[in-house]
């Protein structure tokens, strides 16, 4: 596919309708990234949610609108949102459209998957159950984690689960 070229038709919040004229009817898929420039020379990217009618398409938008209008220029970029893999994300920080934002920089885009892809195969996932060891010898030995599972902490105000969410970061 092309790359196709839209103009915005209506912003409502982070909802953006994007018309396409003179396309013969072909509209970007659902889940396809489009991009928009604010006034200010940044670049906004939007997923396409749902086709509208023969021309239009409803996007959401994943950063803010301000300083886009109606009439602005929308381009596809011919493929979903994708984040990067491998070695080279370990430690780091990502926004939602999978740019790095910790300031250190060197991350290959090349490589990456779409964020809307199918579930691995039950067959090719882990049954095994390992103990995360977080190096905080309290927790490991009062409440272990499972590796792969997901760790929630709740408490009061001010009794520390930042805290301790940021050492079992740093460990």
């Amino acid at each position: 596919m092309s790359q196709l070229v839209g103009k915005i038709s209506q912003i409502i919040g982070p909802v953006v309708d994007v018309k396409f004229d003179g396309t013969e009817g072909e509209l970007p898929r659902i889940y396809e990234a489009l991009e928009v420039t604010k006034s200010t020379g940044q670049v906004v990217v939007l997923e396409v949610q749902k086709h509208v009618g023969q021309d239009t398409v409803r996007a959401i938008s994943m950063d803010s609108l301000d300083g886009c209008q109606r009439g602005q220029e929308v381009r596809s970029l011919g493929s979903s949102i994708t984040m990067p893999i491998g070695d080279q994300i370990y430690g780091r920080v990502f926004n939602v459209v999978g740019e790095d934002i910790d300031g250190i920089g060197g991350i290959d885009r090349s490589r990456g998957l779409p964020i809307h892809r199918p579930a691995p195969a039950f067959e090719d996932l882990s049954t095994a159950t390992e103990v995360l060891f977080t190096g905080i010898k309290v927790i490991d030995l009062i409440e272990p984690y499972s590796k792969g599972g997901k760790i929630g902490l709740f408490g009061g105000a001010g009794v520390g689960e930042t805290v301790l969410i940021q050492e079992l970061i740093n460990n």
